[in-house]
């Protein structure tokens, strides 16, 4: 099934089934620029730290990133939202840790725009407006009948506050390691601590949203 055309599935029945991509589908397409924005940037930084110096690892994760950016366009090849922000987002850190001579200041950044994101999420409950709903559909377009079901609707408010909670504790696991730990095991303990936790809560939402949509499947052929 094509990734961007997600498809309406109709039966003899006068009713209209949702069928969403395969999740690899999903991860062929979502993972290769996590990796290059996000990844990529925190590994390529610790190596030349520990080679080069501080401002060594600042100039090598910023030529990694706007590296990544030229290539993609001497090849005519589109440049993902993800990599732009990673630009965007290494830049700034990278000013402000070359300014303070502080390599804490790079990191601190974006544990504070994780917290940041927790909150945004968790605002997005009580507002009926859940977060996780927008980038689902960003992902994939889902159809408004669909998403106007009362058990979808709940589901999605359900994962909002899940994801408030992973983005809450990755900031305070990130920020208590930061300054009571050396750098070295900040990165790579934190990183792993980080991305065990993020693959529970998206096993779960995976799981949680296949449940859901067997459930308003059965209700439509009812």
């Amino acid at each position: 099934m094509d990734l961007a055309e997600p498809q309406l599935t109709t039966s003899r029945a006068p009713h209209n089934v949702f069928e969403p991509p395969r999740l690899t589908a999903l991860l062929r397409h979502a993972l290769p620029p996590f990796l290059e924005g996000v990844v990529a940037p925190v590994a390529v930084f610790y190596a030349a730290l520990a080679l080069l110096g501080l401002g060594g690892a600042l100039a090598a994760a910023v030529a990694w990133v706007y590296g990544g950016i030229l290539w993609r366009v001497l090849r005519r090849r589109p440049v993902s939202g993800m990599l732009l922000l990673a630009a965007l987002g290494v830049t700034v850190r990278a000013v402000l840790a070359a300014v303070t001579g502080n390599a804490v200041i790079y990191f601190l950044q974006p544990t504070l725009g994780t917290l940041l994101v927790s909150m945004t999420f968790l605002a997005s409950v009580p507002l009926r407006r859940p977060l996780a709903q927008k980038l689902a559909t960003d992902m994939v377009p889902l159809p408004e009948a669909f998403l106007a079901h009362d058990r979808v609707r709940q589901f999605f408010l359900r994962i909002s506050l899940l994801w408030s909670l992973v983005f809450l504790v990755n900031a305070v696991i990130s920020l208590w390691m930061l300054f009571h730990e050396s750098l070295g095991t900040y990165l790579w303990v934190r990183t792993s601590l980080v991305a065990g936790l993020g693959a529970v809560a998206v096993l779960i939402s995976v799981l949680g949203f296949r449940r859901c949509l067997r459930h308003v499947s059965t209700e439509a052929a009812a």
